[in-house]
């Protein structure tokens, strides 16, 4: 097994001992994004603004491991408050395609930098 670390500038740095994804056998393995600005290294306001940031942040991600939305396979949504699931699915859902992927989501009491929402990818990379 080969692993290749996958990296962007259009997603923000790693903030610890971890990459932003792995490709493994033509698969990508994203780590937890959550609403940080790649630029600022900040965390932006509000739960719509991070729900957007999060997908903008898994998207690019994807981009640079030759992947995209339509290629997920996979989805698991970090809330920190359950109540806020369907504005966080409805955000969700504007950046994808049908057939949509396989999706768990479940309410956590704390994220990194007290993030309202985190979501992780596992997706294959496009032949």
């Amino acid at each position: 097994m080969t692993k290749h670390i996958i990296h962007t500038n259009l997603a923000p740095e790693a903030i610890g001992p971890y990459s932003q994804a792995v490709e493994v056998d033509g698969f990508i393995y994203t780590s937890g994004q959550i609403g940080l600005d790649p630029e600022s290294g900040e965390m932006v306001e509000g739960l719509e603004n991070q729900a957007h940031r999060v997908m903008k942040n898994v998207m690019a991600i994807l981009k640079a491991a030759s992947s995209s939305n339509d290629e997920i396979i996979k989805t698991l949504i970090f809330l920190r408050n359950i109540e806020d699931f369907a504005v966080v699915n409805e955000i969700y859902a504007s950046y994808l395609n049908e057939p949509y992927p396989a999706r768990s989501a479940i309410e956590i009491s704390k994220m990194p930098k007290d993030a309202l929402v985190e979501i992780e990818v596992i997706a294959k990379k496009e032949a």
